[in-house]
């Protein structure tokens, strides 16, 4: 094929003369260009591998659809809503997993756990607030997914909802309770809850004071734990440790996730496009989500939690009016304060916080407030002015003591002594951690008064504070107060 003919140019135009320029630094110029050039390549690089590395991971999420048909639904508010629900669901478990964690028996197919987890507009703070599955709840109107009956409104127990009409029941119910839109759904069971904590490399939890449920096989002495994903599913689980049942299980999920947000943030798992794909298809595979929580919401959640600490997550649990609410047909469930619970959810809607901010306190946990302590404070040593330190500190540290110092009767004292009535051991525990080194003494009979006898030894008075630091109108903790220091 023949060239085209060249067209005849036009006439350049005059040259302006153009002022004189500074010499160019050349190796300055270079440098900046390959800066430049170098960061561009970077960012469209990072930008094309995040999105490659986590494309197709959503097919791997069994899709259930919770919104189908929905009608008069509540608003929508700022921020995101997700309602995470945990299920008994087991039938993945190995034999050996199920004996050894004791998850054995039948399960329920209902909800263990209903949680509404709300991202906020900036994407910089996450509140979670629990609902206990024992609450009283109204069903709408649905067709029984089991018997195929169709039912009116009823009573019910909110964890109920699930095993009658699944996950679009349970979003529906837990609309009509909070009138909080929920945007998007994601269920996990004990497989998925396993896998999860054991990708990541395991969660510390701390506890003041010893943990041991025989039903879930939970036995933790006091102190620090590497817990894997069995063992953290006996943590979550187990309510048979103390009086408060499902309400201080429900804690203790609330410091678990607390303790797997500040692993997920510390351990670079974010910051790896790589691991982050490793990691999320692990979980993902043995999860339910709804059809809109696909690749672009995971990328989303990614990039927002590489901001995250502790500090940004919250956490609460729906306010409770009366425990042991009887209601004929279902039993004793847990009716919600509805004017607390309504402000709780209209904050929530707002994208409001729900703690007010505070600086995380390096004071040592134990088990029982200083508030709730009094002690009488004794001068056992020749050293003028030593009762009144010591009496000073812990009142600073919040115990309440008598503010009158007196001197003891011996004043050869080399130990500082804390004297009790067993009764009290675990005040009398919480007020010798206080006084590094001091000596625990029980004296039957002595009443709630604590007495301290400081000795010579004596430093200082330790802050210490309760396990359990909830705060402000909705008794909410920041994840920086519960995870280990």
């Amino acid at each position: 094929m023949s060239a085209l003919p060249t067209p005849p140019r036009s006439p350049a135009p005059p040259q302006r003369p153009r002022p004189a320029r500074p010499p160019v630094r050349r190796g300055r110029a270079r440098w900046a260009t390959r800066v430049a050039t170098s960061l561009s390549v970077a960012v469209l690089a990072a930008a094309g591998i995040g999105h490659a590395v986590v494309t197709g991971l959503d097919s791997d999420i069994n899709r259930i659809d919770p919104f189908k048909d929905m009608k008069n639904r509540p608003e929508r508010g700022h921020g995101m809503n997700v309602l995470l629900v945990g299920t008994d669901g087991r039938d993945r478990i190995t034999p050996e997993e199920k004996e050894k964690y004791r998850l054995g028996g039948a399960p329920c197919h209902c909800t263990d756990t209903v949680m509404i987890v709300h991202l906020s507009e900036d994407r910089r703070r996450a509140s979670i607030v629990s609902l206990p599955r024992d609450s009283y709840a109204e069903t709408p109107a649905h067709v029984d997914q089991t018997t195929g009956k169709r039912h009116g409104p009823h009573p019910v127990k909110l964890n109920a909802a699930y095993a009658e009409g699944g996950p679009r029941l349970t979003v529906r119910t837990v609309e009509n309770m909070t009138h909080v839109k929920i945007d998007h759904y994601l269920e996990v069971d004990f497989t998925s809850f396993m896998k999860t904590v054991d990708v990541i490399g395991g969660v510390r939890i701390c506890t003041a004071r010893p943990l041991k449920d025989s039903y879930t096989g939970l036995d933790l002495p006091a102190g620090t734990h590497a817990l894997n994903g069995g063992q953290a599913l006996q943590y979550v689980r187990s309510r048979h440790i103390d009086g408060a049942a499902d309400l201080g299980r429900m804690q203790r999920q609330q410091r678990f996730l607390a303790a797997l947000i500040a692993q997920a943030t510390s351990s670079g798992v974010l910051l790896n496009p790589v691991r982050f794909r490793d990691v999320t298809q692990a979980v993902l595979g043995s999860v339910r989500a709804d059809k809109g929580f696909g690749t672009d919401e995971l990328i989303d959640l990614g990039r927002a939690m590489r901001a995250f600490s502790p500090s940004s997550s919250e956490f609460t649990t729906v306010p409770i009016g009366k425990m042991g609410y009887a209601v004929k047909g279902i039993g004793s469930t847990l009716k919600w304060d509805e004017k607390k619970a309504g402000r709780l959810f209209r904050t929530l809607r707002d994208d409001k916080p729900l703690a007010p901010h505070r600086v995380r306190s390096r004071a040592l946990r134990v088990d029982v407030a200083p508030q709730q302590i009094r002690v009488q404070v004794e001068n056992g040593t020749m050293t003028a002015g030593l009762g009144g330190r010591v009496d000073s500190g812990l009142a600073a540290t919040g115990f309440r003591t008598t503010r009158a110092p007196v001197n003891a009767q011996d004043r050869s004292a080399r130990r500082t002594v804390v004297l009790y009535d067993p009764r009290w051991d675990r005040s009398a525990k919480s007020l010798a951690a206080a006084l590094p080194g001091s000596e625990l003494r029980a004296v039957p009979g002595r009443g709630p008064l604590m007495k301290v006898i400081a000795g010579a030894d004596f430093t200082e008075v330790r802050k210490v504070r309760a396990e359990d630091p909830t705060q402000g109108e909705f008794d909410a903790v920041t994840g920086d107060q519960v995870v280990c220091p």
